[in-house]
């Protein structure tokens, strides 16, 4: 379907395989899916002192297999990363900043940097909330990571979207989610965003963890 003719899309949340998956030589093997996460989206939450505070789904602080840019770099930083920002001397609407977002994540390339070969999904597309879900997955085993970007509260105000990547099942993902967020972030910064996606200077705990490099 063509962005530019959608104003909302919300697919099926749980596609037995996604039709822009690289190879078919894996589709006997059972496929580890995983439930799709509960409390997606924008909402209301708790810091580890318990203020609330209005974001995306924390990530497990125990688990280097998660970013998300409303953790408090203070409380979790391996899992903290900037937003994206779109340049309002460009874009002059959170409405053309999430059709660009789409044509971005929808030109996606599945197996880019051997990772998501397995193809990819975006579930929910709604630029007036300010609001993408999308889900891709893994080629051998089907594992399926959940990615959100989210306009919060009142920030299209400063043209800040909130990035959320994570694993679902595991407990490592061997560099997956940073290589997903800084393929999408170079997209952007090619456009004129200010993404700077998951520097490895800031998260060399991740990336030992994980034994990747990027």
């Amino acid at each position: 379907v063509g962005a530019a003719a959608v104003g909302f899309i919300a697919s099926p949340e749980q596609a037995l395989a996604f039709p822009n998956k690289i190879s078919n030589q894996y589709d006997d093997r059972p496929k580890q899916r995983g439930g799709k996460p509960k409390a997606l989206g924008v909402a209301t939450r708790k810091d580890m002192v318990g203020e609330e505070y209005l974001g995306l789904k924390p990530c497990d602080s125990y688990k280097p297999n998660c970013f998300c840019s409303t953790d408090s770099i203070e409380d979790s930083p391996d899992s903290s990363i900037p937003p994206f920002k779109w340049p309002a001397d460009k874009l002059t609407s959170q409405e053309d900043a999430f059709q660009q977002l789409y044509e971005v994540v929808n030109a996606y390339e599945p197996g880019q940097s051997n990772i998501d070969g397995g193809g990819f999904d975006i579930v929910t597309f709604d630029p007036k909330a300010g609001y993408i879900y999308a889900q891709f997955e893994s080629l051998k085993n089907g594992y399926i990571d959940d990615l959100e970007l989210a306009v919060v509260g009142s920030e299209k105000d400063n043209n800040a979207v909130q990035v959320r990547s994570s694993s679902r099942l595991g407990f490592l993902d061997f560099g997956v989610n940073a290589k997903r967020i800084n393929y999408l972030a170079n997209a952007l910064r090619a456009k004129g965003w200010d993404a700077p996606g998951v520097e490895y200077s800031t998260h060399k705990g991740y990336a030992d963890q994980n034994g990747a490099k990027w």
